[in-house]
């Protein structure tokens, strides 16, 4: 990846704009009709100036933007600070971006992971029900997130790795994880964390349409929506994107909804949920209009 002159659209920025004017297109939202941008991802290229403010300014957006970093679930996190700007009445609409550029963090001589990820940008447009004229949109239900501490998924390569005694560039600095472990400990607090939401809204799990999940593990996922269901979920149920795109980190269940999201019959329920490092979970449960 050659480097840009600071005077250059970042390679972050790029993409991500690119991804914001499809959404843009899709809601038929100009930049003077949004209020905020937030870029959510696993990471960002660099601390400052903030991606999303370059970002604003690359399209023309007044107001304000940030970053948000919360691994593979920076995309449903953005999403519930978006709903919640738009629902106290701080912002009317909300730009959020994952622009994830996961491949600098792979360690290609990792068998483990070096094949795991992929490089893609999702955005999505969060406004008033009453603004709202896109063809297909969903009314945000409610939010839920949840985090517990771990480290076996982890990246430890930052801006103290240069003033340490240690190869700031060694492998232990880059993505690393024990497989194993996070598959045991993650998939049971996904699926209590999915069950406890969905009932939260007086709904049974039967009543859910489609389950937009995490791509990052077709065995997770398998074993995840076979459990909600209490038995093999089919394609239509809980879609899965992972043979196309890898694992891209937050923006997986975004990738899912955005291909199998227009056939979904108006009143139908669906639930959006990731999954990852953190441990972290976010999930929101969506009605199409």
């Amino acid at each position: 990846i050659p480097e840009r002159p600071d005077d250059a659209l970042s390679d972050q920025a790029e993409i991500a704009v690119h991804a914001a004017r499809q959404a843009m297109d899709a809601a038929g939202k100009t930049a003077a009709e949004i209020d905020a941008v937030i870029v959510s991802c696993a990471y960002t290229q660099r601390s400052y100036p903030a991606i999303a403010i370059e970002v604003q300014h690359a399209l023309g957006i007044e107001g304000f933007g940030f970053d948000m970093l919360v691994a593979c679930s920076a995309a449903t996190f953005a999403l519930h600070r978006a709903y919640e700007m738009v629902a106290s009445g701080t912002a009317r609409c909300v730009l959020s971006i994952n622009p994830e550029l996961t491949s600098p963090q792979v360690n290609y001589c990792d068998r483990d992971s070096h094949f795991i990820f992929g490089d893609v940008a999702t955005a999505t447009i969060v406004e008033r029900t009453d603004t709202c004229t896109a063809t297909h949109s969903y009314e945000i239900l409610g939010t839920r997130a949840q985090t517990r501490f771990s480290s076996h998924v982890r990246s430890n390569f930052g801006y103290v790795s240069r003033a340490s005694d240690t190869d700031p560039f060694g492998v232990d600095k880059l993505f690393h994880q024990n497989g194993r472990r996070v598959f045991k400990e993650v998939c049971p607090l996904a699926i209590r964390h999915m069950s406890a939401h969905v009932a939260e809204h007086g709904l049974a799990i039967s009543d859910v349409k489609r389950w937009w999940l995490h791509q990052a593990n077709i065995n997770m996922n398998l074993l995840i929506s076979g459990k909600l269901l209490g038995r093999k979920a089919t394609f239509e149920e809980a879609p899965i994107v992972l043979d196309r795109y890898a694992n891209t980190a937050s923006a997986g269940s975004l990738i899912a909804f955005h291909l199998y999201h227009q056939d979904v019959e108006p009143g139908d329920v669906g639930v959006i949920c990731s999954f990852g490092a953190g441990y972290s979970i976010g999930s929101l449960v969506v009605r199409k209009r």
